[in-house]
C-alpha cells in the first residue's frame, strides 16, 4: 500500500515536473508552517507549492528523460524542502518571495538576517536586573524618570553573526527583531538552464540606474554617430539643419532660409571695410 502510494506521488510530480517551465527548490529550515501556508494562499495564482521528499523528487526527475537537464537540481535535494512549479520569470518569482519575507523576534542560536542595532532611547522598562543584562550586550544605559534608558545607538550583532542566548533574551525584552523568515531559493531550473540562488538576487534601484546609465550612453552614441531612432530622430534633424545653415553661409549660398543672414553679414562686412578705408588711404599718403 505504501509503495503503490509513493509510486502515485512519483507520478504526480513527474506531471508536474513536465507541465511547468520553471521548478524552484527553496529549504523550509525555519519556515513556520504558518508562514507556508500563508505564501501557498499568495502565490495559488501564479505557482504551485508543495512539499516534497527529496527521495520521491529524485526518482521523478530521473523518469522524466525529456528534461535531463533536471538532474543538476539534484545537487540541491538536501535538507527540509519546498518546491515552486511556475511559469513565472524566475527573478520574478525570488524577489516576490523575498518580499514575502517577515522579521521575527530571534531565539538563542539563530543568525542575525542584518546588522541589529538597538536605537538610543526610553526601553520602557523599570530599574533592576534589566540593567546588568543589557549592560552585559553592551548597550550603555541610564536611569531617567523612573525608566531605564539606552544612551545610545549600538550595534549589538553583525549580519550572519549567532546571536547567543543573553542577546536574544536582551532583543527580546526590547520587542527587536532580528531574524527574518521566509522561502530562500536554493536553485531554479528554467527550461533547460540552471541558476543558482544568489544569481537570482537582483538589486532593483541598482539595476534601474544601470538601465538608465546605458540608456543615456547609447542615445549619446546615436547622436554622435547620427544613427537615426524613433528616440533621436527629431534631435539628428535640428543638428543637420543647423549644420546645413552654418554650411551655406559660410560658403555663400542663398535659399530662402539664408538670404537675410547673408544680406546681414554682407552688410556687417560692408560696414567693417569702409570703416578701416580712411586708415588706408591715410597710411598710403604719408607713405
Amino acid at each position: 500500500m505504501v509503495l503503490q502510494e509513493k509510486a502515485a506521488e512519483v507520478a504526480e510530480i513527474m506531471k508536474l515536473l513536465r507541465q511547468y517551465r520553471v521548478i524552484g527548490v527553496a529549504s523550509l529550515q525555519k519556515v513556520r508552517a504558518s508562514q507556508l501556508q500563508e505564501l501557498k494562499k499568495k502565490f495559488q495564482k501564479d505557482a504551485y507549492v508543495r512539499v516534497i521528499k527529496n527521495t520521491l523528487m529524485k526518482r521523478a526527475i530521473e523518469n522524466v528523460e525529456e528534461k535531463r537537464e533536471l538532474k543538476k537540481l539534484e545537487k540541491y535535494l538536501t535538507g527540509p524542502n519546498v518546491f515552486l512549479f511556475t511559469n513565472m520569470n524566475p527573478f520574478k518569482l525570488a524577489l516576490l518571495l523575498e518580499k514575502s519575507k517577515v522579521r521575527l523576534i530571534a531565539k538563542a542560536g539563530d543568525v542575525a538576517s542584518f546588522d541589529v542595532i538597538v536605537p538610543a532611547g526610553n526601553t520602557g522598562l523599570p530599574p533592576g536586573p534589566i540593567i546588568s543584562q543589557l549592560n552585559a550586550v553592551g548597550l550603555p544605559t541610564r536611569i531617567e524618570s523612573g525608566s531605564v534608558w539606552i544612551t545610545k545607538d549600538t550595534l549589538v550583532a553583525r549580519k550572519g553573526e549567532t546571536i547567543s542566548e543573553k542577546l536574544a533574551s536582551v532583543l527580546s525584552k526590547l520587542g527587536i527583531k532580528a531574524v527574518e523568515a521566509g522561502l530562500t531559493l536554493k536553485a531554479v531550473y528554467d527550461d533547460g538552464l540552471l541558476i543558482e540562488g544568489e544569481q537570482l538576487t537582483l538589486n532593483i534601484d541598482e539595476t534601474k540606474k544601470q538601465f538608465e546609465t546605458a540608456q543615456t550612453e547609447a542615445f549619446k552614441l546615436s547622436i554622435g554617430i547620427a544613427y537615426p531612432t524613433k528616440e533621436n530622430v527629431q534631435i539628428l534633424l535640428q543638428i543637420a539643419h543647423t549644420e546645413a545653415h552654418a554650411l551655406s553661409i559660410g560658403a555663400a549660398i542663398p535659399t530662402k532660409e539664408t538670404i537675410k543672414d547673408l544680406i546681414r553679414k554682407a552688410y556687417l562686412e560692408m560696414l567693417s571695410l569702409s570703416s578701416r578705408i580712411p586708415n588706408l588711404e591715410e597710411g598710403s599718403q604719408k607713405a
